[in-house]
């Protein structure tokens, strides 16, 4: 897990020990807000956001905060044993964290995160014009991959010679020897001669005389 951003809310004029609020944004994906900063006797500290426990009344069944003395709807007096108490009776806690680190390594992850970036944000607003951005709409970063391989792909449609198909020669009902197709040149047929005796033999193609005879001579 990694804490990609922090957004600091300073609370100046706060008479408690609230310094800031703040933001986080969990590896640019999941926000948690409302982390308030928190001055301890040791210095300050990260509180997880949290609710006020409630109670519902013994009369009506609406729900008060802990430790109400009246009930908010019907205005009875509320019984003192509402409140959640521990195994000694003594009133345990009045908040309950929404959203919380369940060890020790993710709560020091947050709070060195929160704290660096409170120190920075206290001499930012000394600057003139300092604006918080606590309130900013967050903005969607683009999900950027990088392809598994770089190597060159052929396309489907682009037939190299070795995956070219070699066909037999086919003999024709008549006798002739037709050979496959080649991308060279047309498919030229040859004829059997079954005329004579013996073995069959291919005929070859007639070709007209050269001319270059009669014209290197003149007539008599």
């Amino acid at each position: 897990m990694e804490i990609t951003e922090v957004r600091i809310k300073l609370m100046e004029d706060s008479e408690d020990r609230l310094r800031a609020f703040c933001s986080i944004t969990i590896d640019h994906s999941f926000v948690v807000r409302d982390l308030k900063i928190i001055e301890g006797a040791s210095g300050p500290f990260v509180a997880m956001p949290s609710r006020k426990l409630t109670a519902r009344c013994h009369r009506c069944g609406h729900k008060n905060y802990l430790r109400t003395t009246f009930c908010n709807h019907c205005g009875i007096r509320l019984r003192q044993g509402q409140e959640v108490r521990d195994e000694e009776g003594n009133s345990s806690k009045l908040y309950a964290d929404i959203a919380h680190p369940i060890n020790q390594g993710c709560r020091d992850l947050i709070q060195k995160a929160v704290l660096d970036e409170y120190k920075l944000e206290l001499e930012r607003a000394k600057q003139p014009g300092y604006r918080s951005r606590y309130d900013e709409a967050y903005t969607e970063i683009p999900d950027v991959r990088v392809p598994e391989s770089t190597a060159p792909q052929h396309s489907p449609s682009v037939k190299t010679e070795s995956s070219a198909k070699i066909e037999p020669t086919k003999i024709e009902p008549n006798g002739a020897m037709v050979s496959p197709p080649h991308s060279s040149g047309p498919r030229r047929p040859h004829l059997l001669d079954q005329s004579g005796g013996g073995g069959a033999s291919f005929a070859t193609e007639s070709r007209p005389p050269s001319d270059s005879g009669s014209s290197n001579h003149s007539p008599e």
